[in-house]
């Protein structure tokens, strides 16, 4: 567990300190997508922030690497934080995410109880936090988690599309051969 308390400061100090601490975990953020990236997965990363400032959990897509479709940056976050604390509600949590959380994502976040969720790049495909949909203002849900968007969004950005520039040029690994329906291919 890592202290960031030099870089988090209550939000009664100000807007623009309030931002230079959500720049300094975004930072982190940014860091642990980089080591999706160096594993193969969508360079997405996330780190949670309880709230007294501490650092609790850092997290990155780790889909392909275990099979799982739930796998995204900010529920591996969540389950470590979850973990640490012994409860599935994180009240005055904060998570930091370099990509706009899709539904699932922002889901489990309103069921934590996140006070805030900070994200850098929006999302036009699958983003909740207005992108595409509006799930955490929905006033119908039983709680509420504030939420905002563009914290170091160029830097964001800028890493996904490296990803993707990068992957559209390797040529693609060689298909599987395709398997007739009717054919045993246990033998």
């Amino acid at each position: 567990m890592c202290t960031v308390a030099d870089t988090l400061v209550p939000q009664a100090a100000g807007a623009a300190a309030t931002r230079a601490a959500d720049e300094a975990c975004m930072a982190l953020a940014l860091r642990a997508a980089q080591q999706a990236w160096d594993i193969g997965e969508v360079p997405v990363g996330a780190v949670l922030v309880d709230a007294q400032g501490e650092l609790v959990a850092t997290g990155h897509n780790r889909v392909i690497v275990d099979s799982d479709p739930t796998a995204h940056a900010e529920i591996v976050a969540l389950r470590a934080a979850a973990r640490q604390a012994g409860n599935y509600r994180l009240p005055g949590a904060t998570l930091y995410v370099t990509l706009e959380p899709c539904a699932m994502c922002m889901g489990a976040m309103l069921h934590a109880r996140l006070a805030r969720v900070v994200y850098g790049a929006a999302d036009p495909k699958t983003g909740c936090c207005g992108s595409v949909l509006d799930v955490g203002g929905v006033r119908q849900l039983n709680h509420q988690t504030r939420y905002e968007g563009g914290v170091l969004e160029a830097r964001c950005g800028e890493l996904l599309r490296d990803f993707f520039r990068e992957r559209r040029r390797k040529p693609s690994a060689p298909t599987a051969p395709a398997v007739d329906d009717d054919q045993d291919i246990s033998s």
